[in-house]
């Protein structure tokens, strides 16, 4: 049993400015500092940082083959239960961990959990400004700019809807040129957050409502004649995220029973675009950018609760928040080397039948969530001969599937006479670049053995 005085301090209910949230932060780092870090990702429209509190039993180090996850809370500055059910579950692994719960020490220990508690702190502190029982129902709710933050990222939503009626890629499709002129500060941050840490799995906390809700959030066809429309807009990881959503959803004290807020959404979860359909989202950014498969998750029917409920709500989604991070170990990881065992990044693996690839970090490690089945799964890597492999994956603990690419051999054609036109021959010789690419092409139609 530990003794008394390694107990943190206990957990205090009520609402943090931002002084007070940046205070807390610190808090749990001085309390825990082995397991934990503090980092800023960039600041505010107002000069406020926007302060990452890290779990790791090696802070600021990305190990081989273990997952990084995160939470991103108050992306709407007036939807605060995210703000404080991040600091809350902060001081609750902090304390469990020196409290020598096994699963939470073996989650800290087998995980890499990032945790923003507020995106927007400029917007929180205009929501908070109000005074108790004052909350109006939008007020805050944007950056100092006035721009809402969850229409903010670059639209690629649009470019896999064309590719996926012409024939493109589905993932990881580039930003605009003129991307960072386009965007807010805080998204700035946050974009370039994600390209620093191969995320696997997020969530994003909202209110106004209580349900989980999974891309797309951004129908096909998001207008007619200034009209929205909604319409089921499944992902080609649908069933995953689905399970995702499920996750939360029956983990939480009372979101899968589906009826909330006046609202009824079976099983507590939602498509997105189903439900409203949303252009310019976080949600769909992550999927369609990155190798992260983000839900957003709705919290509460008051965007601002009074503090006197925060406890429930926190009893309320502490073992959702907890089982949703275990849900980043499933599927498949492994790492990508050539011959010589050197790391391969970037290198795309592919699930036959899925048409979503992600690829190998900057480490030469991937992740790859999947539902319990049997896959075919192949590596690629430009200069290197496919690999393709069949693997069956569990229900609890990861597949572990590593891959071992060979360097292409070039095919270096012999030194020949010019052909004889008098026997009526043609010389054509394709370029072996070309000839290469078209390999290569003709390996991606294919697919996987």
């Amino acid at each position: 049993m530990p003794r008394k005085d390694t107990l943190v301090a206990p957990v205090t209910f009520r609402h943090h400015r931002y002084d007070d949230l940046v205070r807390t932060l610190y808090k749990v780092q001085n309390e825990c500092p082995s397991i934990t870090r503090v980092y800023s990702i960039g600041r505010s429209v107002e000069g406020r940082h926007l302060y990452v509190l890290e779990f790791s039993d090696h802070p600021g180090i990305h190990e081989l083959l273990e997952p990084e996850v995160k939470y991103v809370g108050n992306m709407h500055g007036n939807e605060a239960l995210g703000r404080e059910l991040m600091l809350q579950l902060s001081e609750f692994l902090c304390e469990e961990f020196r409290n020598r719960n096994q699963r939470i020490v073996r989650l800290i220990q087998d995980t890499r959990i990032h945790i923003l508690p507020s995106m927007n702190p400029d917007g929180y502190e205009v929501a908070a400004a109000q005074g108790p029982n004052k909350h109006g129902y939008l007020v805050g709710r944007n950056n100092a700019n006035g721009v809402d933050l969850n229409r903010n990222f670059p639209d690629l939503n649009t470019y896999i809807y064309y590719n996926e009626k012409y024939g493109g890629p589905s993932h990881h499709l580039p930003l605009p040129d003129n991307w960072k002129s386009q965007v807010e500060p805080e998204t700035r941050a946050v974009i370039r957050w994600m390209h620093s840490f191969n995320f696997v799995l997020s969530a994003n906390l909202h209110g106004g409502a209580v349900v989980a809700n999974y891309p797309y959030d951004k129908s096909f066809e998001h207008r007619v004649r200034g009209v929205r429309r909604t319409a089921n807009t499944p992902t080609p990881d649908d069933k995953l995220f689905q399970k995702l959503a499920k996750v939360y959803s029956y983990a939480h004290g009372w979101m899968y029973q589906g009826w909330n807020c006046g609202d009824y959404f079976p099983d507590g979860i939602t498509n997105g675009a189903s439900w409203y359909s949303l252009s310019k989202g976080m949600q769909d950014f992550n999927y369609l950018h990155t190798n992260c498969f983000e839900i957003t998750l709705e919290l509460s029917c008051d965007k601002f609760p009074p503090q006197e409920e925060l406890q429930r709500e926190w009893l309320g989604n502490r073992e959702a928040l907890i089982q949703f991070l275990e849900q980043v170990h499933q599927g498949i990881k492994g790492m990508v080397h050539d011959e010589n065992y050197n790391n391969l990044a970037n290198a795309v693996i592919s699930v036959s039948g899925i048409n979503h690839d992600v690829t190998s970090g900057d480490h030469g490690d991937y992740f790859r969530l999947l539902l319990p089945g049997t896959y075919t799964v192949s590596a690629i890597a430009p200069g290197f001969d496919p690999e393709t492999v069949t693997v069956t994956v569990g229900p609890a603990e990861p597949t572990l599937v590593h891959f071992h690419l060979k360097r292409s051999i070039p095919q270096v054609s012999p030194v020949r006479r010019a052909p004889s036109r008098r026997h009526g021959v043609k010389a054509k010789v394709q370029p072996q670049a070309a000839r290469k690419k078209g390999m290569e092409m003709r390996q991606l139609q294919r697919g996987p053995a």
